[in-house]
């Protein structure tokens, strides 16, 4: 078998970090594609009220930026394979917890939050950083386009089997089926980060010389308010959506069949994104995908029905690679020639992800605020419509970029 992935996957001890991290990132989007859409469906079916779902959500934006700070400066003391090991593990141990709590999981909504987020900082500050090591900016968008292409295909797959198993068992037999395949995949992903190549950095941890120098290079300013915006939208579109569909259908088989129309369409974007597309043309790319990305949801917001969510599943599946694989191809391009990248690049990406959680901190609150205080005026869709624009304006900042390039 490996003779077979090393002659057709050209796999090498230089790559071979490179196809291992790729595994993972797919285990772990497998993983969290059969269970994590379905945790607000679990916890909605519970309480049937927003307010539990946007306080979870809030707790895992607010403690994954922490756990991101607290993640990089350990990064720098120790191997950062190991951060990503913390990662995955607190990530198995939030499907655990669900898995002890059942019924009871909605009145522990911010614990649950707070355990998932924790897990998010530690991974995705350890993943980012190997991606960042690994990869070139010649085989980046090679990386984000295959990694897309997984992410796509779990999306696909993950929803719609989880929907089968929970239509076809009762409810909370099917929940705690696809909890457990869930906890399973981390497990594994776990187990085969021990494979990759171990990386320390020296030197000090050092977070205020990188935000000092939001002052000091305008394209490292630009990308941060770009992803303070990206974060102003996807704050509340990650769980509004999937309870709007469960509202209309009243089926998980429903937002499997969403999922797998949108990420079927994002894996052919992602592969065709990867073939052909230019670095040239990325900043392009980037208007294309922040205008439809902005205006999609009219599609849904005049009138809630299946056959308009499944419209909008296409569309947002066709735009958001669109966006996304150049838009993150650009962001590691700016990190790799900013100030000292080489020894602070853990401190870069570590101020990124604060950038864009305060901005799923702001949406989120205002979600809450205007469920609460304005609840008689319906306001669900009009903040959707609002935040959706904060798309358009991550363009102005890539404009800003394009000039200062």
């Amino acid at each position: 078998m490996y003779d077979f992935v090393k002659r057709y996957l050209k796999v090498n001890d230089n790559n071979r970090d490179l196809y291992l991290l790729l595994i993972i990132g797919g285990l772990y989007s497998i993983g969290l594609f059969l269970s994590n859409t379905f945790v607000n469906i679990y916890l909605w079916r519970q309480t049937e009220s927003f307010l539990t779902i946007a306080s979870y959500h809030l707790a895992i934006v607010i403690s994954k930026p922490m756990t991101f700070i607290l993640a990089g400066k350990i990064t720098k003391k120790i191997d950062r394979v190991i951060v990503l090991r913390l990662g995955v593990f607190f990530l198995a141990l939030f499907f655990l917890t669900v898995l002890i709590l059942q019924d009871k999981a909605a009145y522990f909504n911010v614990l649950l939050g707070i355990l998932i987020g924790v897990g998010y900082g530690f991974y995705w500050l350890a993943f980012n950083v190997l991606t960042f090591e690994i990869t070139e900016p010649e085989t980046r968008v090679f990386f984000n386009g295959v990694l897309g292409c997984l992410q796509s295909i779990s999306g696909m797959v993950g929803p719609l089997v989880s929907g089968i198993i929970i239509s076809r068992f009762t409810t909370e037999i099917g929940y705690m089926t696809i909890f457990t395949l869930s906890f399973i995949l981390f497990i594994t992903a776990v187990i085969l980060s021990f494979f990759l190549t171990r990386r320390q950095t020296d030197g000090s941890y050092r977070l205020m010389t990188v935000f000092k120098e939001v002052g000091n290079n305008k394209n490292w300013q630009w990308i941060l308010y770009a992803n303070f915006y990206q974060g102003i939208r996807d704050g509340v579109f990650v769980f509004v959506i999937s309870i709007w569909i469960f509202i209309t259908t009243r089926s998980e088989f429903s937002l499997g069949i969403f999922s797998l129309l949108l990420n079927g369409s994002s894996f052919i974007v992602f592969i065709l994104l990867t073939i052909y597309m230019k670095d040239a043309a990325r900043k392009r790319f980037i208007f294309i995908g922040a205008i439809v990305m902005a205006f999609a949801i009219w599609i849904v917001i005049t009138e809630i029905s299946f056959i308009r969510l499944m419209i909008y599943a296409v569309v947002i599946g066709i735009s958001f690679p669109i966006l996304s694989v150049p838009f993150q191809s650009l962001t590691y391009d700016i990190i790799g020639k900013a100030y000292k990248a080489g020894d602070l690049r853990i401190e870069y990406i570590v101020l990124l992800e604060i950038a864009s959680n305060l901005g799923s901190i702001l949406s989120i609150v205002l979600f809450i605020i205007g469920i609460t205080f304005f609840s008689s005026l319906n306001p669900i869709p009009i903040m959707l419509a609002l935040f959706s624009l904060s798309y358009l304006i991550i363009y102005l900042f890539i404009g800003k970029l394009m000039k200062n390039d």
